[in-house]
């Protein structure tokens, strides 16, 4: 079995945020099954996001995949008690493995969970593969929900890769995190990609300067929904511009 409570954040202030956005996604439409999830950089919390929404449809009775799609540096693998010889999606869509033999249980009830898998050489071409439209198929066939955590569309263009296949895409912006000019251009290349986006998550929010109910909330609600982690990821060699920073804003000159 796979252990995910160490990503689920069991506070009562988180609960209730992840129920909000979980409510914003159902009026979406009955027809949003398959939910991507995507951020401009690193560390902006949308692995922890992502498994959190997927753990919120489930607590409704929904049957949920949580499935980890990047494929360069997976976070589950080293957040996740998951045995390095348990298969994944790599083996999926290179052929080496079925359906049944990636879907992992969760201590979670409802919630079912496919992790990333070995790294491979050429891991754009096997999401962009027809196996992995067909994976869409089989997975909206079993589940109410899946749930796909991609890498920062900022650093590679995997997510821009999977999210036509996709019924639309959520993308997790750090507060602070990211210029205003940058996340346009995170925006306009799902655009680009003929994705639909259902909105934007709003993470590491500070809520302690927000008045009245900052304060009789605050030490409730505490002052973020959500927690960075991220660590896990490594280098995605995504070329910066000259005088920028991975988050698109000038170089202090010294």
């Amino acid at each position: 079995m796979t252990e995910v409570k160490s990503m689920i954040l069991d506070k009562y202030s988180n609960r209730e945020a992840y129920k909000s956005i979980r409510t914003n996604l159902e009026f979406c439409g009955d027809d949003v099954k398959v939910i991507e999830f995507t951020s401009c950089v690193l560390h902006e919390g949308k692995s922890t996001v992502s498994l959190n929404i997927a753990a919120s449809f489930a607590d409704m009775g929904k049957k949920v995949l949580m499935v980890d799609a990047d494929l360069r540096k997976s976070l589950f693998a080293s957040k996740l008690t998951i045995s390095r010889d348990v298969p994944g999606l790599v083996h999926y869509l290179s052929g080496r493995a079925k359906m049944e033999e990636v879907v992992l249980d969760t201590d979670v009830p409802n919630l079912k969970f496919i992790y990333a898998g070995a790294t491979p050489p050429n891991p754009t071409e096997l999401l962009a593969g027809k196996r992995f439209k067909e994976f869409i198929d089989l997975a909206k066939a079993q589940f109410d929900y899946v749930i796909i955590d991609t890498p920062p569309l900022g650093m590679v263009i995997d997510a821009a890769v999977i999210s036509p296949m996709c019924d639309g895409v959520v993308i997790v912006i750090a507060a602070n995190d990211v210029s205003y000019k940058y996340a346009l251009e995170i925006k306009d290349q799902l655009v680009r990609a003929n994705c639909r986006i259902l909105g934007v998550v709003l993470n590491k929010a500070d809520v302690s300067k927000t008045g009245y109910y900052s304060k009789y909330y605050g030490k409730k609600y505490g002052k973020k929904y959500g927690y960075g982690y991220g660590h896990g990821y490594g280098y995605y060699g995504h070329p910066q511009e000259d005088g920028e920073d991975q988050k698109g804003e000038k170089k202090a000159k010294k």
